[in-house]
């Protein structure tokens, strides 16, 4: 559907059933083509990423400059769950649309509504978007955000439609073997589980659960729920320091849900045309500005474990091809180290020195020399456990420490990090006094409940508050790089295509021929992306799977 001008919009139906009698699409589609991939007539959509794919179907690839409203409402309110365009219609102009649903009635697809009900809705579509666009860019004025939504949000939707349209490719069968592989070891597992227990009962029964432990082996219950006492992962883990069954149960649960989730759900969503899944990369749904996948959501692999590394096997090249991963390396810490202007931070990445084995000598009072892989590990923690707002409990629970130990590893951070603890103490204070945090780029996350007379729900806006700026910049950042690595694909006529992007990692697949200019300018884009006080750090692999890249 087009609307110019309000009151008058046109409904073309491409993709109608046969019963529909629609006349001379194709030659529809040659006028909307014109139309589209003309560069000078700005395109204006909710959730325009949806319609370029479906226009990618028909031969039209959309180009010049975008105005998505879906996009707009959500940097105006990140928090806010629903962007539909109903939701939006109905906060911004007080229109209330028929629910789709409602048009669709007991029909399988839009494409069987008949043409006189489907224009009405359709056109309407097209007509409240481009009314909202009116309203919702001097909005982004006011609140100074014009700037981020045409510079990195609006271009990013054109990186976002070719990777879904590329999709990665996948090893069927190297799938069905590693089902059947975690089959045999779940069974293993299950029988070891029953020997314990003493008797058999369905593992991913809470109810059941809860009677073999606390019943049957007497073990000291935790929280009681409506349904009974709680079985959830946290109860478990602490039961297991003293029983080994909770420990198995665990696992089994860990391994379960990869089986479940992506060695026997993958190959269902395995696009029969292309033999490749194509994931839909969602740009307004987390509220710090990361982006996140559905459909299937493959930002949640392990990285770490023999069964996350197995999976990202059956995520391979095509053939005369390699997948090339870049992946930033200790990316929070870095955007930490610039806004906090934190000394030790600063000087140990400028150095290019371990920043956790720096942390560690610190914390130990030692030489960088001395410090252990254990320490190490600690101190890993501390660093990252500070850019979420880590309490002495939480960090306690972490490394499986008292609170006192805990704190007392938190206190002496902060006195050899006082750049760190101005940082949190100054961003808090702000968002108390505006009612949002911001990131390097401008990006807003409001953080109403830093205000809260509740200590639990206020506490937990300071954590947010102290953590939004550093992730959300770090999220702002791969989105350059994403933007600048597809400008340049397309410019320099390379054949390689991004793929995935899994929080602060770039999948990319290259014919084997380019992967060494594409590691070299993937490179060159990925650290060089805004600057920093300190450098931006990229370790860049390659390999016929994403296990070998990674």
């Amino acid at each position: 559907a087009l609307c110019r001008e309000k009151g008058m919009a046109y409904y073309v139906p491409i993709r109608h059933s046969p019963e529909s009698n629609v006349p001379n699409v194709p030659d529809a589609i040659e006028v909307l083509k014109e139309t589209l991939e003309d560069e000078s007539i700005p395109k204006i959509g909710h959730n325009l990423k949806y319609d370029m794919l479906i226009l990618k179907q028909e031969g039209i690839n959309v180009k010049g400059a975008l105005y998505d409203t879906m996009v707009a409402s959500y940097l105006l309110n990140p928090n806010k769950p629903n962007h539909s365009l109903e939701e939006v219609g109905l906060e911004y102009l007080s229109h209330k649309k028929v629910p789709f649903t409602e048009v669709l009635g007991k029909r399988h697809s839009f494409s069987e509504v008949a043409v006189d009900e489907a224009v009405t809705y359709a056109a309407e579509d097209a007509e409240l978007a481009m009314e909202l666009k009116c309203i919702l860019f001097e909005k982004l004025k006011d609140e100074g955000l014009e700037k981020l939504y045409l510079d990195i949000e609006m271009p990013l939707i054109y990186v976002l439609a070719d990777m879904e349209q590329a999709g990665v490719k996948i090893n069927n069968a190297r799938l069905e073997e590693l089902s059947g592989e975690l089959g045999i070891e779940l069974g293993t597992i299950e029988s070891r589980i029953y020997a314990i227990a003493g008797e058999t009962f369905n593992i991913n029964s809470p109810k059941q659960l809860g009677n073999i432990l606390f019943k049957t082996l007497g073990l000291q219950p935790g929280k009681k729920t409506k349904t009974g006492y709680s079985t959830g992962m946290n109860v478990l883990e602490e039961l297991a320091k003293d029983h080994e069954l909770p420990g198995e149960i665990l696992n089994y649960r860990t391994l379960y849900k990869l089986k479940t989730t992506y060695l026997d759900a993958l190959p269902k969503l395995i696009n029969r045309k292309t033999n490749r899944i194509h994931t839909s990369f969602n740009q307004t749904v987390t509220a710090t500005g990361r982006l996140s996948s559905s459909e299937p959501n493959l930002q949640n692999i392990p990285i770490r474990g023999e069964w996350g590394t197995k999976i990202r096997e059956a995520f391979t090249a095509e053939t005369g091809h390699c997948l090339i991963s870049s992946d930033y390396s200790q990316i929070e810490l870095r955007v930490l180290a610039h806004i906090s202007n934190d000394e030790g931070l600063t000087d140990a990445f400028i150095k290019d020195i371990d920043v956790h084995s720096r942390t560690a000598a610190e914390l130990f009072g030692i030489s960088l020399e001395s410090v252990t892989q254990e320490m190490r590990r600690i101190a890993k923690t501390v660093n990252f456990g500070v850019v979420y707002g880590i309490s002495p409990y939480g960090l306690s629970e972490a490394l499986d420490i008292s609170p006192k130990e805990a704190g007392q590893y938190i206190d002496q951070y902060f006195e050899k990090h006082k750049g760190v603890r101005a940082y949190m103490e100054r961003t808090i204070a702000e968002a108390k006094q505006a009612g949002y945090v911001i990131t390097l780029l401008g990006r807003k996350r409001p953080v109403p409940e830093i205000n809260s007379t509740n200590s639990n729900i206020r506490q937990q806006a300071e954590r947010l508050a102290i953590n939004s700026p550093i992730q959300g910049t770090a999220a702002d950042l791969i989105k350059i790089a994403m933007i600048n690595i597809h400008n340049r694909l397309k410019r320099e006529k390379l054949k390689t295509r991004m793929v995935l992007q899994i929080h602060d990692e770039l999948l990319c697949e290259a014919p084997e021929n380019e992967a060494g200019i594409i590691k070299d300018m993937i490179r060159h884009e990925m650290e060089n992306a805004i600057s920093l006080s300190v450098p931006l750090k990229v370790d860049i692999g390659v390999g016929k799977n994403w296990s070998e890249a990674h």
